[in-house]
């Protein structure tokens, strides 16, 4: 297990809680962390009912400057929120600013009543997917290419700069498991792939088709790192863990969350990001599990 390393994605909202509140949780669940938390995360939204929430690009850059040991991370950009040539250029300066810290991830996109309440237009899944396509398309040319154009359905540039480009590739997660379209693409331009909050079954299940679309579009699928994103919770005692009746949580004693936690690494997983549901937990698992992978 020495190869499996954790990420903690931080608390983006807590409901009926003054923002700085909330950034006294993230700063203590951040300094309660072991060394095998290799990455933060965090997550893109914009609204949580009236709740005080964070944006997350601009959270990230600060979690870069406040905590340098740690690489950071989008769980995931809604495509749809920025501009993506925007975006390639604010990664690329990031990553140069960083020495290469930088993990982008990008999504489709999912929560319609934000779209609604900031103005932006929420198309069917078919067409969100064609546009997390040409935002890929642009962010990946943008870093690698210069100047750099491209005209599509959706998004277009015209001889783009994007200087400095990143000193050190910026590796691409794409998180998703739209078997048709989502899989598709991350067969073919991710680095990482990331799929949350289900069990070890269905896991394996969207592992195989994207295996296939890997063969289909000729590229190995051992080059793209998988990962997981768990709300995790653990108590000595079993059946104090909270359990979500319709959101999978790996939840249980130590013991069962460590066999769980295995499970996937069987599939070939070596990246989990989690979350918790109080700081008792958090502290508890980096006791009682994380050695065991160490």
């Amino acid at each position: 297990m020495r190869n499996v390393d954790f990420g903690l994605i931080i608390r983006p909202t807590m409901q009926e809680q003054a923002a700085g509140t909330l950034l006294d949780y993230n700063w203590s669940a951040i300094r309660s962390l072991s060394t095998h938390f290799s990455t933060l995360w965090v997550e893109d939204h914009l609204q949580w009912d009236n709740a005080a929430t964070l944006e997350c690009l601009t959270t990230l850059s600060y979690l870069a400057g406040a905590f340098p040991t740690f690489r950071i991370g989008t769980v995931v950009l809604s495509q749809a929120y920025r501009n993506p040539a925007l975006v390639a250029k604010m990664a690329a300066t990031l990553q140069f600013l960083t020495g290469g810290r930088l993990i982008v991830g990008v999504g489709a996109g999912w929560k319609e009543d934000e779209y609604d309440a900031y103005g932006y237009q929420f198309p069917d899944p078919k067409t969100r997917v064609e546009q997390l396509e040409e935002a890929i398309f642009i962010m990946q040319s943008m870093w690698t290419s210069q100047p750099a154009s491209f005209i599509g359905r959706h998004y277009r540039i015209e001889e783009a700069y994007c200087e400095p480009r990143p000193p050190i590739p910026i590796p691409l997660l794409i998180g998703g498991g739209g078997e048709r379209r989502t899989l598709k693409l991350v067969a073919r331009y991710a680095d990482w792939w990331n799929y949350n909050s289900c069990t070890v079954e269905e896991y394996a299940h969207k592992l195989a088709i994207l295996q296939k679309h890997c063969a289909s579009l000729g590229r190995d699928p051992a080059e793209i790192r998988l990962t997981y994103l768990a709300t995790v919770s653990v108590a000595e005692d079993s059946s104090k863990a909270l359990r979500h009746p319709q959101k999978h949580f790996i939840a249980g004693n130590a013991t069962e969350v460590i066999r769980e936690l295995q499970r996937f690494c069987g599939l070939g997983v070596t990246h989990f990001m989690v979350k918790f549901p109080d700081l008792t937990n958090l502290k508890y698992f980096v006791q009682a599990v994380v050695p065991h992978f160490v």
